[in-house]
């Protein structure tokens, strides 16, 4: 069905939708007080058996203190008691001086508690080039051509890093809950910091935009006849490689291993929208309008890549208490608070740094509450979805709807988000403005 354009546009049978009403509302600010004692903070605690690791990660304008607001919950963290290793993915030496010791591309001790890695493609992709070996030697589908493929003469194509940094992430944090093939890199959290903010927003959505590729790539497989040709062999170098061995015998093992792949994604994408297995904070400049702007584009963003933000960091010189209020009302309901700036022009004293921060900064790092308000709304009474979209405006916001009223399918912020309407409000799109920072869309 063709997009429909305009200020707010959606596109249904015959629906095209303009509004030019909005709102403007603050919440109250919801925080949370850590207890500072030699034990892990309970909030962040693993210790129990089958307790998961915790990733965390940062979103914000170049510049605006992402890997300085990493480096400082890493360590806060660690200085909790907390087992933390902090996972970089750029040739940005900035961490190196911060943590004051030299981060590799194995995972290194650099204070008590606290780890640190520095993540490079050329070297990530080497480990699923071998296992591909030895299953191809098992299956034997290139027949030896992919044996004689030497990793060291590969390069990082575009797209490559994200991938890469994504099946890294997953073995330091195991979010498949898979047996761990490396005890040792066992930790209570991981702190991410990506080479930028879109690049780790398109991480996050990956699971769930993977899902819709790989309905139609089974439906491909099962119903042409290339793909019953090819499939099986595919899917079992694909079974081989991931080292399953749970699948066994010729019957329905090609629907087993599609089963599978779907369970992961599914498993992947329900942990980053569960925020006691991910949060992820915005950081901003204060005293820059436009880092204010950019952080509050990047909070709709991670909302339609399918997760929430659990709060938001200023780094920035003292501010008068009228410039702090503002800000907080601008990104209300997210908790806000400054933490101390940091040059990079000299050694860092972190247990000077870490004693001095706020009872607010430890709340929202301790905490696993994300922002106060929800995502999606459904009245049936009325008849409504109200969809929460900060950091956008009408125009740039379109809908569609496909497969007979089910769904609503929500384009924003180059992200497309897709939402399950219940039986009792499905149907066709009978309206819909822009209210309070969220869209209303009203069903037939």
């Amino acid at each position: 069905m063709a997009s429909v354009g305009g200020p707010l546009s959606c596109s249904s049978a015959a629906t095209h939708l303009h509004s030019r009403q909005l709102l403007s509302n603050s919440l109250p600010l919801r925080r949370t007080r850590c207890r500072r004692n030699s034990a892990p903070s309970a909030a962040m605690s693993t210790d129990s058996p089958g307790e998961s690791t915790k990733l965390v990660t940062f979103l914000g304008k170049g510049g605006s203190g992402k890997t300085t607001a990493a480096v400082l919950a890493a360590q806060y963290y660690a200085k909790e008691g907390l087992r933390t290793c902090l996972v970089i993915h750029s040739q940005d030496p900035t961490a190196n001086h911060l943590m004051g010791c030299k981060i590799g591309a194995s995972p290194v001790l650099c204070s008590e508690n606290l780890f640190a890695v520095r993540l490079e493609t050329t070297k990530m992709l080497l480990e699923p080039l071998d296992q591909m070996k030895k299953a191809d030697t098992r299956v034997n589908l290139s027949q030896g051509i992919l044996e004689g493929v030497v990793g060291e003469e590969l390069g990082v194509l575009p797209g490559m890093d994200s991938i890469f940094s994504a099946l890294e992430i997953e073995k330091l944090v195991n979010l498949l809950g898979r047996k761990r093939k490396h005890p040792d890199q066992d930790y209570n959290v991981v702190v991410y910091d990506g080479i930028s903010t879109e690049e780790t927003l398109r991480m996050i959505g990956a699971a769930e935009r993977a899902r819709w590729y790989l309905k139609h790539l089974r439906s491909m497989a099962e119903k042409t006849d290339i793909g019953r040709l090819t499939a099986p062999s595919v899917l079992k170098l694909m079974q081989e490689s991931m080292g399953s061995s749970r699948i066994s015998g010729d019957g329905k093992i090609s629907s087993e291993i599609w089963d599978d792949i779907e369970l992961n994604l599914q498993k992947a994408s329900a942990s980053f929208a569960d925020p006691s297995r991910f949060r992820s904070f915005l950081v901003l400049d204060p005293s820059r309008p436009i880092s204010i702007s950019s952080a509050l584009r990047y909070w709709g963003c991670a909302i339609q890549a399918g997760t929430q933000i659990s709060g938001a960091f200023g780094f920035a010189p003292p501010l008068s208490p009228m410039s702090l209020t503002e800000v907080s009302e601008k990104i209300s309901p997210l908790s806000f608070a400054l933490v101390p700036y940091l040059s990079t022009e000299s050694p860092v004293d972190w247990d000077s740094v870490l004693n001095t921060l706020s009872d607010e900064v430890k709340g929202i790092l301790d905490s696993s509450q994300s922002g106060t308000q929800p995502l999606v709304r459904f009245d049936s009474a009325k008849r409504t979805v109200t969809l929460f979209m900060p950091g956008f405006d009408k125009s740039e916001i379109k809908l569609y709807q496909y497969r007979g009223g089910t769904e609503l399918l929500v384009e924003a912020g180059d992200q497309r988000r897709v939402i399950n309407l219940p039986s009792g409000l499905q149907g066709k799109v009978g309206g819909a403005k822009f209210v309070d920072g969220s869209l209303l869309v009203t069903l037939r």
